[in-house]
């Protein structure tokens, strides 16, 4: 039986750079988006968690358990700052 021949495919080559075309840089300038993010996160485990040792006398003892929903609401506000993160 004759043996098959061995089709070789060629190696891929990208096509050329457009002339004038450098390296893509990715700096995005949100350096703020991070630290923002921890501080709301941080602002609202602290708020939490403070009235909730202090049994309620801390941070705002008018809001009673409304103290709750405003830590809650600090660490949806990191949540909604983390989507402008690059």
């Amino acid at each position: 039986m004759p043996k098959s021949r061995i089709r070789k495919k060629a190696d891929y080559t990208p096509p050329p750079a457009p002339a004038g075309a450098g390296a893509v840089k990715l700096k995005s300038g949100r350096g703020w988006v991070a630290p923002l993010m921890l501080v709301f996160f941080l602002i609202g485990l602290v708020w939490i968690v403070l009235y909730y040792v202090t049994s309620g006398q801390w941070p705002v003892q008018a809001l009673g358990n409304w103290n709750i929903v405003i830590g809650f609401g600090f660490i949806a506000a990191g949540f909604g700052v983390s989507t402008q993160w690059k």
